[in-house]
């Protein structure tokens, strides 16, 4: 389904392919060549554009998103695997994205890395071209820094200085009402939805 609100929509290369089940809202460009599996999400919230250069696939349910903070930027000739996740990100020219694999608000992803299976690149981290994060693994920091799961206190210790909640929410992770406050800011972004309407391809 290829869907508008307000004068937000869709450009799809004519040499592009995008199955009927696959979703596709908002502010995105998808370059010649791309092919879009079924059950894949691509939506562009309000402010925040996605691009898509040439030769890409994205395969079944992967999700690539974007936010008024963050815009998504995908390069040329990646492939992004079934059940991953963009959100935000910079990511280069012929990545490799696994199965499961997630990447996070503000990271960039050098060209030629690979993301592999169930790994995560956390938000603001960066990964040199042609870099590898293992499977399972988290890549931290910039430079990034690579750890298995099973380092949390490691990871922590990094990551937590990089403030998720104000970095993508605007909101401190020491505010009493964090959760609450949280929510209630992205229910009104997400709001713009209700003015989501399908359009023909």
């Amino acid at each position: 389904m290829l869907a508008a609100y307000d004068d937000k929509k869709p450009v799809i290369d004519p040499g592009a392919w995008v199955a009927d089940d696959a979703t596709v809202c908002g502010d995105v460009t998808i370059g010649p060549g791309c092919r879009v599996m079924p059950g894949a999400r691509i939506v562009a919230e309000a402010g925040g554009a996605i691009r898509i250069g040439a030769c890409c696939i994205v395969l079944e349910n992967a999700v690539i998103r974007s936010t008024a903070r963050h815009a998504t930027s995908i390069g040329d000739h990646c492939l992004v695997g079934p059940n991953s996740h963009i959100v935000g990100a910079t990511i280069g020219d012929e990545v490799f994205v696994a199965t499961g694999a997630s990447i996070f608000h503000g990271a960039t992803v050098g060209a030629g890395s690979e993301v592999r299976i169930n790994a995560v690149v956390h938000l603001r981290t960066e990964l040199k071209p042609g870099a590898t994060v293992p499977i399972g693994w988290i890549a931290v920091g910039n430079p990034a820094q690579f750890f298995s799961a099973d380092r949390h206190e490691e990871i922590w210790a990094l990551q937590q200085p990089l403030d998720f909640p104000g970095f993508v929410y605007g909101v401190d992770r020491g505010a009493p009402d964090l959760m609450r406050t949280a929510m209630e800011t992205l229910s009104k972004s997400l709001a713009i939805h209700h003015r989501t309407v399908a359009i023909e391809s």
